[in-house]
């Protein structure tokens, strides 16, 4: 007998096929069938008739407990906003990171993210509110040297945290190197963060030219461009998770697509901030794997990736209509995601991870006869049922894992 059975919904595997009233089974976290019809019994049915069932999203950059700063620097320029932002980071403590990822988790379920990957402080605290939850993670301790502990010191913390939390959770929680960017970390630092990395085989999550600033910064420090320096100490691979991207050159994106990078595109945060847009048709075109991130709360708002998803798609037709597609964003936030995380996900078939969410379909602006443009331009609130590694954490819109009032409640009265 199977753990779940989803029965009645309309399937959209990503992976080049659909299935009208088709139905999932899963057992043990895995999706064990896909088809119209089966004889399998399961411990639990769901029935998804009017809904869509989809592999659940995934949000490729993030810093979760900025939830905590939402508005709370809104309407500056950027470098006004990071000395506001990291005055105030100074003062959190680990209760203040825990209450803030309790927010973020609940925001990620009910809008239909099933994974994410996330750099900040504190991490354990963010570690233990996913091990609770039952979401998937792949969580990297943020570093800049110069602050709080020595460069050694800081090294050593995030190897520990590393052989604590890798692999944990029977694989849901994943851990990255997290260097913030190479601004904000010296060349030696960074040597030795590809070293460990390479060491026990985890990838690298880190910050690339988000701003115009940063790119003058690295010719006059190095003399050379951000992406030619990463290079230059073997930086750049499928190993690394690159995101914004915004100021680069053809040069710079046929370095990133020969090296293999994955990009990760936030859209609304690189607006709200107004750092620029990244060039994602042109890395498309050159093989480049995309991902989508909301950044974190304070800089886009929310953690939503049907937001994410309609910025990407409006943003860069403005340059040429054509340039994007419904179906490119969504599978930028599905398929292109699990990549960048290395993670059994982003499509539905046999033997992938079971993170499935079900989107109903019987609201007026998912009326549509093509029904992914309809899913972008419509809206997140259409998630009714959130499930990640076959376990339901929302079932008809009610969270089964946090308690929702209590988590609101908690942050409401946080003081920055």
């Amino acid at each position: 007998m199977a753990d779940l059975i989803i029965r009645g919904g309309r399937i959209l595997t990503m992976n080049g096929t659909g299935i009208d009233e088709g139905v999932i089974v899963v057992d043990s976290g895995l999706i064990t069938f896909i088809g119209k019809n089966t004889d399998e019994r399961a411990d639990k049915v769901i029935d998804a008739k009017g809904c869509a069932v989809m592999p659940g999203l995934i949000n490729a950059h993030t810093h979760l407990p900025m939830t905590l700063f939402r508005g709370f620097a809104d309407d500056l320029s950027y470098g006004d906003w990071i000395k506001k932002i990291q005055a105030a980071e100074i003062k959190l403590t680990p209760a203040d990171v825990r209450s803030g990822a309790y927010l973020g988790i609940l925001e990620m379920i009910r809008s239909g993210t099933t994974a994410f990957a996330d750099m900040y402080v504190h991490m354990d605290e963010v570690a233990s509110v996913v091990k609770e939850t039952g979401m998937r993670a792949a969580l990297g301790y943020g570093m800049i040297e110069g602050i709080n502990e020595d460069s050694d010191s800081k090294l050593k913390s995030r190897v520990d945290f590393a052989r604590k939390w890798s692999g944990a959770e029977d694989g849901r929680i994943t851990t990255m190197y997290a260097p913030h960017s190479a601004a904000s970390c010296s060349k030696e630092f960074l040597v030795k963060v590809r070293e460990l990395a390479a060491g026990n085989n985890s990838r690298i999550h880190i910050h690339v030219l988000e701003t115009e600033d940063e790119l003058h910064l690295m010719k006059k420090r190095y003399g050379m461009c951000y992406v030619n320096f990463l290079n230059s100490i073997d930086l750049l691979g499928p190993d690394i998770l690159a995101a914004h991207c915004i100021w680069l050159s053809d040069d710079d994106i046929d370095i990133l697509s020969t090296k293999k990078v994955n990009v990760v595109h936030c859209p609304t945060s690189n607006m709200a901030l107004g750092v620029g847009i990244s060039p994602v048709p042109r890395m498309l075109e050159k093989g480049i794997n995309v991902a989508l991130g909301t950044d974190g709360a304070a800089s886009s708002g929310s953690l939503d990736m049907w937001n994410e998803m309609r910025m990407a798609l409006y943003l860069h037709k403005l340059k040429d209509p054509r340039s994007m597609t419904a179906s490119t964003v969504l599978g930028m936030a599905t398929v292109s995601g699990a990549r960048a995380l290395n993670i059994n996900a982003g499509v539905l078939k046999p033997g992938c991870f079971a993170d499935i969410i079900l989107v109903e379909l019987k609201k007026p602006q998912f009326t549509s006869p093509n029904i992914i443009p309809a899913l972008i331009r419509g809206c997140g609130c259409g998630v009714k049922t959130t499930i990640v590694n076959g376990k339901v954490l929302m079932e008809d819109y009610r969270v089964e894992v946090l308690d929702e009032d209590k988590v609101i409640e908690d942050t409401r009265h946080q003081t920055l």
